[in-house]
């Protein structure tokens, strides 16, 4: 009998990417996902999975260069945001229609956050799309997402980390990746060390725009820390927030493997430690 997870996507942009090699990797570990909660990039790659559409995600997000990027980006003259996003959403519904998330086979829940009420709104039921569009929907980039009376923007706003929402089952883990972690300023001894794989120079030039995403990064990170804290998961995959830029989805295929290497990594040790192998 596998063993049953309740697994956490976190916020994190291209970062997000390595959600999948997560999932695909600890399905060949033996692991059962019974239910996903997930946040901005998150709640999409989560959706995905939850939809049976992943690999069919996949293999179109892997093929995105620098030019199908701008292809994608419906820029829009709105104050309130640099691109309207319907291209997005258009081109992922050709991968799957949209579902009532009460109708999916696996439970699953999305976040957003409400700019008007200032609330946390959690999706669980109704148009899978409407929760992905509203969770994705970052501050000054993407247009917010207008539904009934709420004006909604990205997850990570309100909760990057959805540990205290997952839907949780009999006996089963909790894992949690979080894809904006601490960030990591070693250098790898060994030239043959995975690790040094996630290590980025932390020289930054800022301007504008790099101290508001940084601004932004650090509230993340305390909120997620805060979040890991108070609802400790049996597993945490960890990958450093500077190990990849938030749009940086031009380097899905490498980000994908990073995701895979790093569950892997930490899927041994948690077998290790209770003498599983």
């Amino acid at each position: 009998m596998k063993q049953a997870v309740s697994l956490v996507l976190s916020s994190g942009g291209a970062r997000g990417i390595a959600h999948i090699g997560v999932i695909e990797e600890l399905e060949r570990q033996g692991f059962e996902i019974k239910s996903i909660a997930g946040s901005s990039m998150g709640a999409l790659v989560g959706g995905m999975y939850a939809s049976g559409n992943l690999e069919v995600f996949k293999s179109w997000i892997c093929k995105i260069d620098k030019k199908a990027m701008i292809n994608l980006a419906d820029f829009t003259l709105s104050k309130n945001g640099l691109v309207k996003g319907n291209k997005i959403i258009n081109e992922l519904k050709k991968i799957t229609p949209d579902i009532n998330i009460e109708d999916l086979p696996i439970s699953y829940k999305a976040i957003a956050t409400d700019i008007e009420s200032r609330n946390e709104i959690v999706f669980e039921k109704n148009s899978l799309f409407d929760a992905i569009r509203s969770s994705i929907s970052i501050p000054g980039f993407f247009t917010p997402n207008q539904l009934n009376d709420m004006v909604l923007i990205d997850g990570a706003v309100s909760n990057p980390l959805l540990v205290n929402r997952v839907k949780r089952c009999k006996d089963d883990l909790l894992i949690v990746v979080d894809v904006s972690g601490p960030i990591s300023i070693k250098k790898s001894s060994s030239k043959n060390d995975d690790s040094s794989k996630l290590k980025k120079s932390t020289n930054t030039q800022f301007n504008y725009y790099s101290l508001l995403t940084q601004s932004s990064s650090i509230m993340i990170q305390q909120m997620s820390a805060l979040m890991l804290n108070n609802y400790q998961p049996d597993i945490l995959i960890s990958i450093p927030m500077n190990s990849y830029g938030s749009f940086e989805f031009y380097k899905s295929e490498e980000i994908l493997k990073i995701g895979e290497m790093v569950s892997r990594i930490e899927v041994k040790k948690f077998k290790n430690r209770f003498a599983l192998i």
